[in-house]
């Protein structure tokens, strides 16, 4: 069992953290930039960690298609690949099969399905995705499990979620120990928190060095995620890091840090970021709004990314109503180095002890809008 995790600081629930890997070290809470089949669309690697962020997640599935895992392993892993030196966390693919695939076929093997690129069959076992994340060179593993769908009866979800436990153990057992390298389970159990506190104590007893918690942010509204976490959190070890799969919204974020997480990935900042949608201390913006036709200011005058600190309004909502790749580059650029000051000042506000305080300023000033602010 490796001990990646240090505990700095906490502040009630939250906590503000380290993780060590074979490929540097993350300070927590973080989040990660998406980078799916091994770029962070529209952004340099170089930019990506200008923007506070120390680990990126790629996806299993999509590089399982494309250019290969073998392929990847032979040019020297994904690190070299994609230029990334830091930290890589690669989801197990299940999520993408149970949504992407075609004519998938799930049994206590794992999955069979049929590529959504070219219609190639393939076969996803928890042995296989784990030798895949392997071949990649993955610092952080996750367990292959099968994404519960929404909404779903208490028997669906109880099958789905044994399901993933055996696959957990399957994946612990395939999973090659060495320094620097680590392996989370993923606690499932749809909205039900008998099965959330089975699927969290079954995975505690089978030993992993992190736990995800997965299966949330899929419709069931912020109330119920937050309680599912108030449920599970709480009978995870201390003494290892927390993720909370595919989470995004910076309220969200925010409340979740209050319950204990430590690690998050969302698509939110980089698809926003290409749809001219940009994360502000003052809510969310729309640059493709006529208002900012004749608008000289910056979108964030706090922010010091290049769009804020180089562009004004006028010319960011011509770039987006142009469809230049010009505005899609610094949106999402604005919105990860968003994130990644979040990010910052919730770590800072931790080691404060006002946590409180600092997610009472982040409500006001979304609260605020940006409309106060012209």
């Amino acid at each position: 069992m490796t001990r990646s995790f240090s505990l700095l600081a906490t502040d009630g629930s939250a906590r503000r953290g380290r993780i060590e890997t074979a490929h540097g070290g993350v300070e927590t809470p973080a989040f990660m930039p998406v980078g799916t089949v091994g770029t962070v669309k529209a952004m340099r690697p170089a930019d990506v960690a200008a923007t506070g962020a120390q680990i990126v997640l790629a996806n299993t599935y999509h590089l399982m298609l494309r250019p290969g895992p073998e392929r990847v392993a032979r040019l020297g892993g994904l690190h070299r690949f994609m230029a990334w030196p830091g930290p890589i966390l690669t989801d197990s693919g299940g999520f993408q099969v149970m949504s992407l695939a075609k004519l998938r076929e799930i049994g206590p093997r794992g999955v069979v399905f049929r590529s959504h690129l070219d219609g190639t069959r393939y076969e996803l076992t928890p042995e296989r995705s784990i030798e895949i994340q392997h071949l990649l060179d993955a610092d952080i593993t996750m367990a292959l499990d099968e994404c519960t769908p929404y909404p779903a009866t208490p028997e669906v979800a109880r099958q789905s979620m044994q399901l993933s436990l055996d696959w957990a153990l399957r994946s612990k057992h395939a999973f090659a120990p060495r320094p620097g390298y680590t392996l989370f389970g993923i606690v499932q159990g749809s909205v039900y928190p008998e099965l959330r506190r089975q699927s969290a104590e079954a995975l505690v007893a089978l030993g992993f060095d992190g736990y995800a918690v997965g299966g949330l942010a899929v419709g069931e509204g912020q109330e119920t995620m937050l309680h599912m976490l108030e449920v599970t959190v709480p009978l995870l070890p201390a003494d290892r890091p927390r993720y909370l799969m595919g989470v995004g919204r910076p309220h969200d974020l925010v409340e979740a840090v209050r319950r204990g997480i430590d690690l998050f990935d969302c698509v939110l900042p980089t698809r926003s970021g290409r749809t001219a949608q940009a994360f502000t201390r003052r809510g969310t913006v729309n640059l493709r709004n006529a208002r900012h036709l004749d608008d000289p200011r910056p979108l964030d005058a706090e922010c010091g990314c290049t769009a804020c600190t180089r562009f004004s309004r006028a010319y960011l909502h011509h770039l987006a109503r142009a469809g230049e790749i010009l505005g899609a580059m610094l949106l999402t650029e604005h919105n990860l180095r968003y994130y990644g000051d979040l990010m910052a000042g919730l770590r800072q506000a931790i080691e404060q002890r006002r946590l409180g305080d600092f997610a009472s300023e982040v409500a006001e000033g979304e609260a605020r809008g940006d409309i106060a602010a012209a």
